[in-house]
């Protein structure tokens, strides 16, 4: 799969909240380095993610490849399920295996104008359990 082609495809599943096609491009052993949430398991982050979102549009900017890495910039419309606005440019790069499937995912965005939106919406917590 080309790096353009998994992007798409990681962008479209997130936009849709397809938890089962976001974590069909993951490892099952996986991990999310999360700039709110925190280093999670994939299984374990994108429930939680998608809990916390009341919608989302994603809008994809540039895919970077490297030997094994991929790095996708974007726009991620965030609202959250409280409906607050929480949208940030974003750069999430995806650590792969030899399959193509990512192993390790880090989120990069400057938390500062999200971060007190999310921590209302979230009970205070970023780093609360499901």
């Amino acid at each position: 799969m080309t790096a353009e082609r998994l992007a798409a495809d990681y962008l479209a599943a997130l936009e849709r909240g397809d938890l089962e096609g976001v974590l069909a491009l993951f490892h099952p052993e996986a991990v999310v380095h999360s700039p709110l949430y925190g280093p999670l398991p994939a299984a374990e982050f994108y429930p939680r993610l998608l809990a916390d979102t009341g919608r989302s549009e994603l809008r994809l900017r540039g895919v970077t490849r490297g030997e094994r890495l991929v790095g996708v910039w974007f726009r991620f419309d965030w609202t959250l399920s409280s409906g607050a606005e929480a949208g940030f440019e974003c750069v999430d790069m995806l650590e792969l295996d030899d399959d193509g499937l990512i192993t390790a995912l880090r989120i990069f965005y400057d938390t500062a104008p999200t971060r007190a939106a999310f921590e209302r919406a979230t009970g205070g917590s970023w780093r609360r359990e499901p």
